[in-house]
């Protein structure tokens, strides 16, 4: 019950749209490469200095100079560019992407992100993460509706340090696609074979239902 991570990676492809600039984060995020619709023109960003980034390489055909922001090999599509931290985060900041997919340990029903660090575990930083959310035009995020106790993630008030406040446009998690605005959840598609109910059992922060929620099909 519920989605893969490769099916919320497609779920997601769904919000692309042709001539998009594109960051991906870190774990389901990267994943969205492999879905791009078939005809669209969309150019993915890696904020350690590529613009033009393809699909995972297959087996035997990795060039392990040529990664992402998470050090996983990576392809490059003909066009592609290659520069330093400092063009790239000027891109960044400048609001040159469009949209960034990141992945998420917390939502707040207000839009706050808390993606990068729990207190007291071995953390490599926040990267180039608290960039991306201050600048990017449009923010998903893709994630575990729960975390691994069972616990809800989407939260009145995250508790874990925050990336960024308020940034949150709209999240795609296991069981759900949700909108959130206005301070609260809007649910608008459910995952296959997921119930309304069992989404709102999940969800600690305030939920709006309005109306019958359609069903994702792949």
């Amino acid at each position: 019950m519920g989605m893969t991570k490769e099916q919320i990676a497609q779920r997601i492809a769904r919000e692309l749209r042709d001539g998009y600039y594109v960051n991906l984060g870190i774990g389901i995020p990267t994943l969205v490469a492999n879905y791009i619709p078939s005809g669209m023109s969309v150019v993915l960003q890696s904020e350690n200095g590529l613009l033009g980034m393809g699909p995972f390489p297959f087996e035997g055909e990795e060039d392990a100079d040529l990664i992402n922001a998470g050090k996983q090999t990576i392809t490059t599509v003909p066009g592609s560019v290659f520069f330093d931290s400092a063009m790239s985060f000027g891109m960044i900041r400048a609001g040159k992407v469009d949209l960034t997919v990141l992945g998420a340990m917390e939502v707040s029903q207000d839009g706050d992100i808390a993606n990068w660090k729990i207190p007291g575990k071995m953390v490599k930083g926040m990267g180039g993460a608290m960039d991306l959310v201050a600048s990017a035009r449009n923010i998903i995020v893709a994630m575990m509706h729960t975390n691994p106790k069972g616990e809800s993630k989407l939260l009145p008030a995250c508790q874990l340090p925050l990336t960024g406040i308020r940034c949150v446009k709209r999240i795609v998690s296991d069981l759900a696609v949700l909108d959130v605005y206005d301070g609260v959840f809007h649910l608008l598609e459910r995952a296959p074979g997921v119930s309304v109910d069992y989404i709102k059992e999940r969800t600690a922060g305030v939920l709006v239902v309005q109306g019958e929620i359609p069903e994702i099909v792949f």
